[in-house]
C-alpha cells in the first residue's frame, strides 16, 4: 500500500460486529495461538459440559431462591402476625395481616417479571414491591423492639426479606438480559480501564455510541480507527494542510458527530445523486399520470359534451317535428278556410241565378196569363161582333184598348222588378264578393303569420344545425389533434423500447467483453492489481469519448471499493495501458 491510500481498516484483527438486528458482537477473529489450542474436537467437547454446569447452576438458584423464599416468609409470617396482635388487630384478622403483605409483595414482581417479559415494563410494581419489602423488613426489625438498643437482632429479623428481593432482582435482570438478546438491543459495556486512562474522551465516546445506537464497542473503536487513519491520509495526501481537500473529501470529518462511518459519508454525494434521479424520475412519473387523468378527464367532458349535443338533436327533432305539424295544420286550415270560401261563393251565386231564374219565370207567367185573358176577351169579342157591330165593337175595342194598357202596365211593372232583381243581384253580388275578399284575406294572414312562425323556426334550426356543424369541426379538429397526440407519444414509446433494446445490447455486448477480459486475465494468471488497472480501462473504453478524463473517480471507487487516491492511480495506469494499445 502506497502512502496515498487510504487503508481500508484501520485495525485488522479489530473485530467486526455483526449487522445491528444481532444482540450482540463476537469476534470473528481469534489469535492463531488459541486456535491451535482448542481444535474442533475441543470445543465440541466443552460446549455440552458447559450447557450441563449451566443447567446445574440455574436448578441450584432456582431452588435456592425459592427455599430463601419460603423460610423468609415463614419468618416474616410469624413475626407479621405477632407485631399486627401487638398493633392491635384482631386474632381473627392478625394472621391475614402478614399473608396481605407478603402476598403483595409476590403479586408486584411476578406482575412486574410478567410486563418485562410482554416488553411492555412498569415502574411503579417494581417501587411498589420494593416499598413493600421495605415494610415488611422494617415491621420485622422492629418486632423486637427498638432498633437502637439491638441492631443485631433487628438485622436478623429483616434479613430474609433482603435475600428474597435480591433474588427476585438476579431474576429480573437475567430475563431483561433475555429479551434484550433477543430483540437485538444489548449494548457492550465500555471496559473500566479506558474510563481510568482516558476520563476526557470516554464520555463523548460514550455519548456517540448511546445517541448513534451503536450496540458494539469494538465496532465504534473501528469506526474512530478509520475516520483517524482518514484524516491521516488527507493530511499526507495535501501535504498537512486539509483545507485543501474538496467537499466530499471532508465528508467524513463533517458527519462524523452524526453517526456516520467514513464510507457512509464518501458515498452520500452519489446516493444523494441517485436520490435526486429517483425523485426526478417519480416526479415525471406523477406528471404522466397526472397528464393522463387530465386526458381522461377531457374525453368524459368530450363525451357528456356528444351526449348533451345528442340530446340538442333529439329535442331539435322533436321541435321540427311539432313545427311541421304545426306548418302543415295551418296549411291545412287555410285550405279548408279557401274550399270554404269558394263553396260560399258558388252557392251565393248558385242562389242569386236561381232567383233571378225564378222573377222572369213568374214574369212570363203573368204575362201568358195577360195574353191569354187578351186572347179570351178577343174571342168573346169576335163571338158578339155578328150581334151587334156597334156599340158593342166599340166596347169591345175598348176593353181591348184597356186591356192592352194594362197588359202594358204589366210589363212595365215587370221590367221594374225585373230591373229591381237585378240591382238586387247586383248588391249580393257586391256583398258577395265583399265577404269573400275579408275572408281571403283573413285566411291570407294567417297563412303569412303561420309562413312568418314557420320562418322562424327553421331559422333557428338552422342556426342550430350550424352550430351543431361548428361543434361536429371542432371534434374532429381534436380527434386529429389527439390522435397526432397518440401518435407521437407511441413513437416515443417506440423510440424509447428501441433505445431500451440498444442499451440491452450494448450491456450484453459489455457484459461478453468483460467475460471474455476475464478469461483472458485467468488465463494470463495476472494480479489482483493488474486485473483492477485492466478493469477500469475497459469501463473507460465504455464512456461515451472513450477517454480517461471522462471516467470520474466516485464510479471507480464504487466499482472497486477503494480510495479515491488508489481510483486516481488506476485510472492513469488504465490510461497509459490503453495508450499502449490495450484493447479487451
Amino acid at each position: 500500500m502506497t502512502i496515498t491510500d487510504m487503508p481500508q481498516t484501520a485495525a485488522p484483527d479489530t473485530p467486526v460486529s455483526r449487522p445491528p438486528g444481532r444482540a450482540s458482537d463476537t469476534p470473528e477473529k481469534v489469535s492463531g495461538a488459541a486456535r491451535g489450542v482448542s481444535g474442533p474436537d475441543k470445543r465440541k467437547t466443552i460446549k455440552p459440559t458447559r450447557d450441563r454446569l449451566m443447567t446445574a447452576l440455574s436448578l441450584v438458584a432456582a431452588v435456592g431462591g425459592t427455599l430463601v423464599g419460603v423460610i423468609g416468609f415463614a419468618m416474616s409470617y410469624r413475626t407479621l402476625a405477632k407485631v399486627a396482635l401487638s398493633w392491635g388487630f384482631s386474632p381473627e384478622l392478625a394472621p391475614w395481616f402478614p399473608v396481605g403483605v407478603d402476598a403483595s409483595i409476590i403479586a408486584f414482581l411476578a406482575l412486574d417479571l410478567y410486563l418485562i417479559r410482554k416488553n411492555t415494563a412498569w415502574p411503579l410494581l417494581r417501587m411498589a414491591a420494593h416499598a413493600m419489602t421495605g415494610a415488611t423488613i422494617w415491621f420485622n426489625a422492629s418486632s423486637q423492639g427498638q432498633i437502637a438498643s439491638d441492631p443485631v437482632q433487628a438485622a436478623s429479623h429483616g434479613v430474609m426479606p433482603v435475600l428474597f428481593v435480591i433474588g427476585v432482582e438476579a431474576a429480573r435482570r437475567l430475563i431483561i438480559q433475555k429479551a434484550r438478546l433477543e430483540a437485538g438491543t444489548v449494548a457492550d459495556r465500555i471496559p473500566l480501564h479506558r474510563w481510568l486512562l482516558s476520563p476526557v474522551a470516554t464520555p463523548r465516546f460514550y455519548r456517540r455510541m448511546r445517541l448513534h445506537n451503536v450496540t458494539s464497542y469494538p465496532e465504534m473503536i473501528r469506526r474512530q480507527q478509520e475516520l483517524i487513519a482518514y484524516e491521516q491520509w488527507l493530511k499526507r495526501k495535501y501535504k498537512g494542510d486539509i483545507s485543501k481537500a474538496s467537499e466530499d473529501e471532508l465528508l467524513p470529518m463533517k458527519m462524523a458527530p452524526y453517526g456516520y462511518t467514513v464510507a457512509q459519508a464518501l458515498a452520500m454525494p452519489d446516493d444523494q445523486e441517485r436520490a435526486a434521479q429517483e425523485r426526478k424520475a417519480e416526479a415525471a412519473r406523477r406528471r404522466l399520470e397526472a397528464e393522463t387523468r387530465s386526458e381522461v378527464a377531457k374525453a368524459k367532458a368530450e363525451a357528456e359534451k356528444l351526449r348533451a349535443k345528442g340530446e340538442v338533436d333529439l329535442a331539435q327533432a322533436e321541435v321540427d317535428g311539432q313545427t311541421g305539424q304545426a306548418r302543415a295544420h295551418a296549411r291545412a286550415q287555410v285550405s279548408a278556410a279557401e274550399r270554404a270560401a269558394e263553396l260560399e261563393l258558388e252557392a251565393l251565386d248558385k242562389a242569386v241565378i236561381a232567383e233571378a231564374r225564378a222573377r222572369e219565370a213568374e214574369a212570363e207567367r203573368l204575362e201568358a196569363e195577360e195574353r191569354k185573358a187578351a186572347a179570351e176577351a178577343d174571342k168573346a169579342a169576335a163571338a158578339e161582333a155578328g150581334a151587334i157591330e156597334t156599340e158593342r165593337i166599340a166596347q169591345a175595342r175598348k176593353a181591348a184598348a184597356a186591356a192592352d194598357l194594362d197588359a202594358a202596365e204589366l210589363e212595365r211593372q215587370a221590367a221594374e222588378k225585373r230591373k229591381e232583381a237585378a240591382e238586387a243581384d247586383r248588391v249580393a253580388a257586391a256583398e258577395t264578393q265583399a265577404i269573400e275578399t275579408q275572408t281571403i284575406a283573413k285566411a291570407r294572414e294567417a297563412a303569412a303569420e303561420a309562413d312568418r312562425a314557420a320562418a322562424e323556426t327553421e331559422k333557428a334550426a338552422a342556426e342550430t344545425r350550424r352550430a351543431a356543424a361548428e361543434a361536429d369541426r371542432k371534434k374532429a379538429e381534436e380527434d386529429s389533434r389527439r390522435e397526432a397526440a397518440l401518435a407521437d407519444a407511441a413513437r416515443s414509446r417506440e423510440a424509447a423500447a428501441e433505445a431500451d433494446r440498444r442499451a440491452a445490447e450494448t450491456r450484453r455486448a459489455a457484459a461478453e467483453i468483460e467475460r471474455r477480459a476475464v478469461e483472458a486475465e485467468d488465463a494470463a494468471k495476472l494480479s489482483p492489481r493488474e486485473r483492477a488497472v485492466r478493469k477500469v480501462a475497459r469501463m473507460i473504453l465504455g464512456t461515451e469519448a472513450g477517454v480517461a478524463g471522462q471516467l470520474p473517480l466516485s464510479d471507480i471507487q464504487r466499482a472497486l471499493e477503494v480510495s479515491p487516491g488508489t481510483a486516481s492511480e488506476y485510472r492513469q495506469e488504465a490510461a497509459e495501458l490503453l495508450a499502449g494499445g490495450y484493447r479487451p
